[in-house]
């Protein structure tokens, strides 16, 4: 999730401070990726080195606000223009875990694989309870709709985790079959021993 990116957006609607832009960013992302203070500050502190926020006065309570530059605004909309790369996909530990799993002394791969599957098909039912509160009233502004789209993803996500595991489990059910089935290779017994040839010199008249 790209934080600098995101707060630019919400700086796009009009000058914010810190703690502002953290609640303006859980909410419309439903807490899916908390921030704390520090992180959204020195997230500001980069944009406003690279030219993308300026800060811009303070509010009655004496909280410093920060506004988008023109150079952010061009920053912002080249980032909705740009498709999310994929070329460079982020490390999955998920992944990583069941690729070091194959073939570990002493690790039951299909125990992992089962384990994770329960854990993943809970996450999906709690995201699709959430989805069904969420949609007892139509959504009411920007904030729930975008919270919508977050919940979304994360259902749809979840479901092609399990679908995954569920093509992990039967390709390893696969090749253990083939390989209890797989006829063993014997290394043919010697033979008796071949007399060797005698060569008789040949005598000269």
């Amino acid at each position: 999730m790209s934080i600098r990116h995101g707060l630019l957006a919400l700086l796009e609607r009009g000058p914010r401070y810190g703690s502002q832009l953290r609640t303006e960013f859980e909410s419309r992302t439903g807490s899916t990726w908390p921030l704390n203070v520090g992180q959204v500050y020195t997230t500001l502190s980069r944009l406003e080195r690279d030219g993308l926020v300026v800060q811009d006065g303070e509010d009655d309570q004496g909280h410093s606000l920060y506004s988008i530059s023109d150079e952010g605004r061009t920053e912002l909309r080249s980032w909705f223009e740009t498709p999310v790369d994929r070329s460079s996909p982020p490390r999955d530990e998920l992944a990583i875990k069941l690729a070091m799993a194959v073939g570990a002394p002493g690790v039951d791969i299909r125990a992992v694989i089962q384990s994770q599957r329960h854990h993943t098909v809970k996450a999906m039912q709690d995201y699709t309870r959430l989805k069904a509160q969420a949609l007892t009233d139509v959504p009411a502004n920007r904030d729930e709709v975008a919270w919508l789209l977050v919940l979304e993803q994360l259902i749809f996500q979840a479901e092609a985790e399990a679908r995954w595991l569920d093509h992990c489990e039967a390709r390893l059910v696969r090749l253990a079959e083939a390989a209890a089935t797989e006829p063993e290779t014997s290394t043919p017994a010697p033979g008796p021993a071949r007399p060797a040839r005698t060569v008789k010199a040949r005598t000269r008249r």
